[in-house]
């Protein structure tokens, strides 16, 4: 049986990371609080971030911006969209 944890974002127990997904404080609030589904969103938020921001993730003003989205994102806080991004329909 996997592990689970009480998602921040989700507000329900699902299944957790197998390790936390970045170093350091962040990564461990992350790995304690965040399940496999909520990171896994995350990550295709962040990659249309990058893509359609034409961040430089060299560049820490640029990773300073994706961890304040983050944050926001795993709270439920209002977080940054990619420009006329129209989410795809949830089927009835």
């Amino acid at each position: 049986m996997s592990k689970t944890v009480f998602c921040r974002k989700f507000q329900q127990e699902l299944p957790a990371l197998l390790a936390p997904p970045i170093p350091g404080e962040a990564g461990h609030d992350i790995f304690a609080n965040i399940s496999q589904k909520a990171w896994d969103e995350w990550l295709k938020h962040q990659t249309m971030l990058i893509n359609e921001k034409h961040l430089n993730l060299m560049d820490p003003e640029a990773r300073k911006y994706l961890g304040q989205q983050r944050d926001k994102f795993f709270s439920g806080e209002e977080y940054d969209q990619a420009e006329g991004y129209v989410p795809p329909e949830k089927e009835a």
